[in-house]
């Protein structure tokens, strides 16, 4: 059998960066596997911009087109045969996206699909309801530059959602700035009465957090791996993190100066969230939307590869954390 069956690349345009993962379809002994053959991040920081000024600024909009050119280089190295590009929160919020997404059409021939809330959560629902266990009621959290997006689970099945436009770089910058924030409080408030009143609802017991931030700090917690984090783990982690200047995180802490400084807005959107849905530990699986966007793409071009599997009945769900991701 040849191998692999096909490759995939996800390219997931977010506020605070801009990741792309490529995987290879294996199948051996009647189970895919998704494995990474190649992950690039850049710290684009879109938002930066967007949520200052309402656009993409003119030096970063070159950026991004030579970036996404870079990408592009890199799945035709690969021998990628399907692609998926979803931008989120800053690009729906630019101005200028639309004569952006034009341009690199035109320039580069890619298509971006400037995906709203619900699109994402639906991403990302399409793994995570493979990681619930049945009977189970579960708040899930994601956290974004310029958004967060809440979802409940019961019995693996998703029963609400609401995503919020209230993300990491969206509160640094409202600190930074001194403003009042009106209505990104009013947005806060929002959210808050949104998880205590479904978290009463449905009765959840158990939180999941995914995003880039969530992981960094479960992991400096140092946990027995597949264990959860405790929600006094999550504040004594922030609390130490708040206690150093920005150059103790980045070379004592050892994070990216992109991560640094969102980490603590990010981080505070979580734990706030645990503490309304009265939740004390939480999961922190390596999945993200660039895994939704894998699957929807493993599913959408299942075809080219059933005779290959010599499967006829419903289609199988790959193994997508066999090669999980970093910073």
């Amino acid at each position: 059998m040849e191998y692999p069956l096909l490759k995939l690349a996800a390219i997931d345009i977010g506020s605070n960066a801009v990741r792309c993962q490529i995987s290879a379809v294996l199948l051996y002994e009647g189970q895919f596997r998704l494995k990474r053959v190649e992950y690039v991040r850049y710290p684009m920081r879109l938002g930066e911009d967007v949520f200052a000024s309402g656009q993409i600024s003119a030096p970063k909009k070159e950026k991004f087109v030579k970036f996404l050119h870079s990408l592009k280089l890199l799945m035709e190295v690969h021998d990628v045969n399907h692609h998926l590009i979803c931008a989120t929160s800053a690009m729906r919020t630019a101005t200028n996206a639309p004569g952006i997404v034009a341009r690199v059409r035109e320039e580069l021939g890619l298509e971006i699909q400037v995906i709203d809330g619900q699109a994402e959560a639906a991403y990302i629902n399409r793994v995570m309801e493979h990681l619930l266990e049945d009977k189970k009621h579960y708040l899930h959290i994601d956290v974004g530059g310029g958004s967060t997006e809440f979802n409940i689970y019961h019995d693996r099945h998703k029963v609400a959602s609401q995503s919020f436009e209230v993300g990491s770089i969206r509160r640094m910058q409202q600190a930074e700035q001194g403003t009042d924030g009106t209505t990104l409080e009013s947005t806060w408030d929002r959210m808050e009465a949104w998880v205590r009143e479904n978290a009463r609802r449905y009765h959840v017991t158990r939180a999941i957090g995914t995003g880039g931030n969530i992981g960094k700090i479960y992991n400096m917690s140092k946990p027995t791996p597949g264990t959860p984090i405790t929600r006094k783990t999550i504040a004594a982690t922030l609390r130490g993190l708040e206690a150093m200047t920005m150059d103790q995180r980045v070379n004592v802490a050892m994070l990216n100066p992109d991560r640094a400084d969102v980490i603590l807005p990010a981080g505070n959107i979580y734990l706030s969230a645990m503490e309304w849905a009265n939740i004390k530990t939480m999961q922190v699986p390596d999945i993200g939307l660039k895994d939704g966007m894998m699957q929807t793409l493993f599913e959408d071009h299942f075809e080219e590869i059933r005779p290959a599997a010599n499967h006829s009945g419903r289609m199988p769900f790959p193994n997508l954390q066999s090669n999980p991701t970093t910073e």
